[in-house]
């Protein structure tokens, strides 16, 4: 992502919901003492605290790449929990960690294989690695991909599309993978969040805060705009004016 593409104010208006995934994730790593954490992809440092005060951490790094997040985040930090500027997808630690940590972001990398790999190279002996990724085939995703594989979009983003409908693996795949790098003990598995939102207006506004900032930062401010203006066309039509929403 380029610097200052996230919004963390539109990210952050469905805070609630966006959390629930992240606390279950806490919920499956096993507390050491005087943990070294690493937070990939960290956002607005709100989450990354809870882990780090949860978890009763030593140090805590929050990784991120968008200047307007790591701004947010710096905001929270204290001594022992701190933020620092990298690309996730390239991202290895200096010092082995006891714990990788990342929620809702690993899908915006491809090639997992690799990326897992290199994130088990900065584990420590007892290191554990934790992440969730959502998966691509929800009709936001959907909507969003369909309209990238128009015109003039096609053309502007040089065929570009939603990654995680090219990065995200099967659960099945998550496990063979993981064992196959040496993890005996994992965790895999598939959950559905069920979400009430207030009308099918509030899923454009979802997904201006997730799904489609790749395409704000791959066109400009008129064609944006206009591809925001299909996507809500297309979505308004798909879904059902149940108000509230049922979005899971």
């Amino acid at each position: 992502m380029a610097d200052g593409i996230w919004d963390p104010d539109q990210y952050l208006r469905f805070e609630t919901e966006r959390a629930q995934p992240f606390y279950d994730l806490l919920e499956l790593v096993e507390p050491q003492v005087d943990m070294m954490i690493v937070d990939l992809a960290c956002g607005p440092g709100e989450l990354t605290t809870k882990l780090h005060t949860g978890l009763r951490a030593r140090d805590t790094v929050g990784i991120d790449n968008d200047d307007a997040m790591l701004d947010r985040a710096n905001k929270v930090a204290t001594p022992g929990l701190h933020f620092e500027k990298a690309d996730m997808a390239q991202w290895s630690a200096t010092e082995r960690v006891d714990l990788v940590f990342s929620n809702a972001a690993l899908h915006w990398v491809a090639d997992h294989r690799n990326l897992l790999a290199r994130l088990r190279d900065s584990l420590s002996e007892r290191g554990q690695l934790a992440f969730q990724v959502p998966v691509a085939d929800s009709a936001m995703h959907e909507c969003a991909m369909a309209v990238a594989d128009e015109e003039p979009f096609r053309s502007l983003l040089d065929g570009y599309q939603y990654l995680p409908a090219r990065a995200v693996l099967s659960p099945e795949r998550y496990a063979y993978l993981l064992y196959a790098l040496g993890f005996r003990r994992q965790s895999v598995r598939l959950q559905v969040y069920p979400h009430l939102l207030e009308s099918k207006l509030s899923v454009v506004d979802w997904a201006l805060g997730s799904t489609l900032t790749p395409y704000r930062e791959r066109l400009s401010p008129d064609a944006y705009a206009n591809f925001v203006d299909t996507f809500r066309d297309r979505i308004l039509t798909d879904l059902p004016d149940d108000e509230p929403l049922f979005f899971p």
